[in-house]
């Protein structure tokens, strides 16, 4: 088990006093009003539409890590962190809830899969990677294995204990096992076998899909299996990210029969999603994905899909999953058609297009963008949930203005 160095005297000063700027930003009744305008939105009951930002990418430029001025890690990792929280709540007016918890994880290693990627990293810090193929015959394929998990309680116990040591008496400490649980299977499949080699597959070789995707699909299954069997499961009917945008914030969860202590599949949201099979058809995605994470997420209490890919002429097969309650609407989907669609029986998790925040930024045009699903989703339970935004043009400020035109427009919908 490794262990981290301890935190210098000067370090934990200023951590403390960042905790406790947080935990006074989590106490603002607004903060209370928000939690239970994301309970009513994801019951399905329409509140008005709700914001949430994600800088993602862009954190470098609202954020550097220069801004840190602990000396030590893991102490500089923890600061910007809790700096993280404190400028979201001063510069980004959404509908982000700051709580006053700092959660320590369960440690949980892998074996693998037997056949990684190969990535090559680019030049550029923050370039695109590329890699190679690793998954090229039907002998490649017999070298996938379901992987095989080991939990440290030492290390996971270690962790916790240094944490409610550092701030336990100023935010609320919790050790958490598993509450993010989303299923990436066209991913595993197509960062191994290449993306364009899957496409032909799909046509050409269908049998060579299925079988890799039925190994990933039990891979999955027994990583769940396992949080299940070590106890390792959290719920995540609070703050947590569900999806790919929203949170979990519910009383419809955990199920009837809960004890207070193991918690079941049908307590918590699970997600997936599959980007790669953007461009297929309706009939190719229900084949190749649908059918091997449905499974996946039927043990769920409630559920998400989707992401990045456009959904539109998707959505009888994703509804179809009983327990789907969010579903990405990406920047490239119909908003008009999906709107009509999912109506108010489904969380429109709409994806503004993040482009809009780099090379001419034209506040108008966003205002008319935006405006426009704002009025065609007005029987929709809406969130717009700007992310993916890997640049801002180093004009942070950006972020700000464009929440506001948000936040403004929900508020008059």
């Amino acid at each position: 088990m490794s262990v981290s160095p301890p935190i210098r005297p000067s370090d934990r000063t200023r951590l403390r006093e960042l905790a406790r700027q947080v935990a006074e930003i989590a106490a603002l009744p607004v903060m209370a009003e928000r939690r239970e305008m994301w309970t009513r939105h994801n019951a399905l009951d329409r509140v008005r539409p709700m914001v949430l930002v994600f800088p993602e990418g862009a954190w470098r430029e609202l954020l550097p890590r220069d801004v840190c001025r602990c000396e030590g890690e893991p102490a500089r990792r923890i600061e910007w962190e809790l700096r993280r929280r404190i400028y979201h709540h001063e510069h980004l007016h959404d509908d982000t809830v700051i709580e006053a918890e700092w959660f320590t994880g369960a440690v949980v290693h892998s074996t693998g899969w037997g056949l990684e990627p190969k990535w090559h990293a680019s030049d550029d810090p923050t370039g695109a990677k590329g890699f190679d193929p690793v998954l090229n015959t039907r002998d490649d394929l017999a070298k996938l294995r379901c992987p095989e998990f080991t939990y440290d309680e030492p290390a996971t116990q270690s962790h916790h204990e240094r944490a409610c040591d550092l701030f336990g008496d100023i935010l609320d400490v919790k050790r958490r096992g598993a509450r993010h649980i989303s299923f990436h299977l066209t991913a595993l499949f197509c960062n191994r076998r290449g993306l364009g080699e899957a496409m032909m597959d799909m046509a050409a070789d269908p049998q060579f899909v299925h079988d890799a995707m039925a190994v990933f699909a039990e891979g999955e299954r027994r990583r769940v299996q396992f949080y299940v069997d070590h106890g390792l499961l959290s719920l995540n009917n609070d703050s947590t990210y569900h999806s790919s945008g929203g949170n979990g914030y519910t009383r419809e969860l955990p199920a009837e029969g809960f004890d207070g202590e193991h918690v079941r599949l049908c307590d918590m949201w699970g997600s997936a999603e599959s980007q790669e099979m953007a461009q297929v058809s309706p009939e190719m995605h229900a084949e190749f994905a649908l059918a091997y994470e449905r499974p996946l997420l039927e043990p769920f209490g409630l559920a998400g899909y989707g992401c990045c890919e456009d959904l539109t002429r998707k959505l009888d097969d994703v509804l179809a999953v009983p327990n789907m309650r969010r579903v990405s609407i990406s920047p490239w989907a119909d908003v008009d058609a999906c709107a009509e669609r999912l109506g108010g029986g489904w969380i429109f998790s709409w994806k503004p297009n993040p482009a809009h925040l780099c090379g001419a930024f034209d506040l108008e045009r966003i205002r008319r963008y935006i405006g426009h699903t704002v009025d065609v989703t007005r029987s929709c339970v809406i969130e717009m949930v700007l992310k993916d935004t890997h640049t801002c043009d180093g004009r942070p400020e950006r972020f700000t203005q464009w929440t506001d035109v948000a936040s403004r427009l929900a508020a008059e919908a």
